[in-house]
């Protein structure tokens, strides 16, 4: 089987071994069946050089694998872009030349939380942050269209998911279909076409991965630190069974 990549941009290294290790056991991956690509640890080695690009062959790179799985990350897609980092700009352009691949080659794509972002500004989405969400579990709704996506197969038809995001989808374009909705922010995952998907909330994150998220970047806005006791207190008494079956049936639909 060849393996699916799972591109990252966290900066911190236990937080990107932590995404690796959730995102293997929910998903169900083997040994070998998942690749970690540390994009923001290749685009920064990369800009004294070229000026900010990896200039990766992602026709090459994306052939050698089943698909492709974004996890979360620091950056905000909408921010404005005097406001963003070199590095982050720099992300964002090799996101989008990935990305044009992934949609030209019909690539398999799940991207969580960031991957709404990406995804969604690259298919002419308006993202703003009107419908961020604090950090904690949100209860969310399969749409009609969702029970007809493979990817949601054996998903009860209300759930609740991790969440935790500044920005989301404000507007969807024509040709995605809304697979999962919420209260609180309306697009909780989307599809472009048959193959491409974003959810908000995050298929690839258990509860030890949550909590040392939520631990490794406090004071980063996600919630205010008078809360923590309280927000922990709710994150470990939540019950979340049905994400990672999205992530699973996304690898078992895929695998090749």
């Amino acid at each position: 089987m060849l393996p699916f990549l799972l591109i990252q941009t966290r900066a911190d290294d236990a937080v990107a071994a932590d995404e690796v290790r959730s995102t293997t056991a929910l998903g169900g991956f083997a040994d070998g069946e998942l690749t970690p690509l540390r994009l923001d640890r290749l685009v920064a080695a990369a800009r004294p050089s070229s000026g900010g690009t990896a200039d990766l062959d992602w026709e090459a790179l994306l052939v050698r694998h089943s698909g492709v799985v974004v996890g979360g990350g620091p950056f905000n897609s909408s921010d404005p872009e005097e406001l963003k980092s070199d590095l982050q700009v720099a992300v964002e352009a090799e996101l989008r030349r990935m990305l044009d691949v992934v949609l030209d080659r019909d690539v398999p794509f799940l991207g969580a939380c960031y991957g709404v972002g990406t995804l969604g500004l690259h298919q002419g989405a308006t993202v703003d942050g009107t419908y961020g969400e604090p950090a904690g579990a949100a209860v969310v709704r399969v749409t009609e269209a969702g029970r007809q996506d493979p990817l949601l197969a054996g998903v009860a038809a209300e759930f609740t998911a991790f969440v935790g995001h500044k920005e989301a989808v404000r507007l969807l374009p024509p040709h995605a279909e809304v697979l999962v909705t919420g209260e609180s922010c309306p697009v909780q995952m989307f599809r472009i076409g048959r193959h491409q998907y974003a959810t908000q909330f995050h298929p690839e994150l258990d509860l030890p991965g949550l909590l040392f998220r939520l631990e490794t970047y406090a004071g980063h806005g996600y919630y205010e630190p008078a809360e923590t006791e309280e927000l922990f207190t709710r994150v470990r008494a939540a019950t979340v069974t049905e994400p990672q079956k999205v992530l699973a049936n996304f690898r078992c639909r895929y695998a090749r």
